[in-house]
């Protein structure tokens, strides 16, 4: 029961559910997320951090950056499960969908100032 609470409690916040929508479209750094959500960066890597424990998120280093995605599921069925459906959930929702829109023009090194 633990590891569903944990799952269940994770996706509890507003500002975790819209990573999780904002992964299902593109692998993001966090000052990528940090961007699209207009958060703190210790906040956002909070957060972050939940929802990796949660085994619905994993990240890959690549060089300097940490590369953040979609879990695929092997942590938890719990996991597995939430993140297969929260694919087709809210995306009528407008405050989702315009955060989606935005995503495009997101960009790492547009952030940091690098050409």
């Amino acid at each position: 029961m633990k590891e569903f609470i944990r799952v269940m409690k994770a996706l509890s916040d507003p500002a975790r559910v819209k990573i999780m929508k904002m992964l299902q479209h593109k692998t993001m750094c966090v000052c990528e997320i940090q961007t699209a959500l207009d958060k703190a960066q210790s906040t956002t890597s909070k957060h972050l951090k939940i929802l990796e424990d949660a085994g619905l998120i994993t990240y890959k280093k690549n060089g300097l950056w940490v590369n953040y995605q979609l879990a695929d599921g092997t942590q938890s069925p719990f996991a597995a499960t939430l993140v297969t459906h929260l694919q087709d959930w809210l995306e009528d929702d407008l405050e989702v969908q315009t955060m989606v829109q935005t995503l495009p023009a997101i960009d790492r090194n547009i952030i940091l100032n690098r050409n």
